[in-house]
């Protein structure tokens, strides 16, 4: 099987600049991350590559879904790439996916793109039945209303 049938993918164009969706992304996380009525508490990001990644995500019913991983490679206003391969310091835990986040320039806006990279068809099945499509696109679409709504501020 290839890496990219072992893929799940969502993209959007945001009426924004990729420096304003970034923002959004970056310092308003809590803000979009997952599908309401679900919350997320950003435990820490430091966004550099090694940095720790860690997010818990909370259902309306009590669900609690920790999410502890690294950042492989940060360029700011373009692209995030995470895994949770590892914990902070390097620590190998049981991997589910690389998460590969990009913000290109497209016209005046951004062309926003989300893939999840699974290590086995298990885990891409999984994710699939987890509602990635669905779900993963109410958070693009989330971060697009703030961050069109941003740019009509200015």
């Amino acid at each position: 099987m290839t890496a990219q049938m072992l893929e799940l993918s969502v993209s959007r164009y945001i009426a924004a600049p990729p420096s304003v969706v970034w923002k959004i992304y970056t310092e308003r996380t809590e803000e979009f991350f997952c599908p309401k009525p679900w919350t997320v508490e950003v435990v820490e990001a430091d966004y550099r590559a090694g940095g720790r990644s860690a997010l818990i995500m909370r259902g309306p019913d009590g669900e609690e879904m920790p999410m502890e991983g690294i950042y492989l490679e940060v360029v700011p206003e373009r692209k995030i790439v995470t895994t949770d391969a590892y914990a902070a310091g390097w620590v190998p835990q049981k991997p589910f996916m690389t998460a590969i986040t990009t913000f290109e320039p497209e016209g005046n806006g951004t062309r926003y793109t989300a893939v999840s990279r699974h290590w086995d068809e298990e885990a891409h099945k999984q994710h699939q039945e987890m509602g990635f499509e669905t779900g993963w696109g109410i958070v693009a679409d989330q971060l697009a209303e703030l961050a069109e709504a941003e740019v009509a501020k200015a």
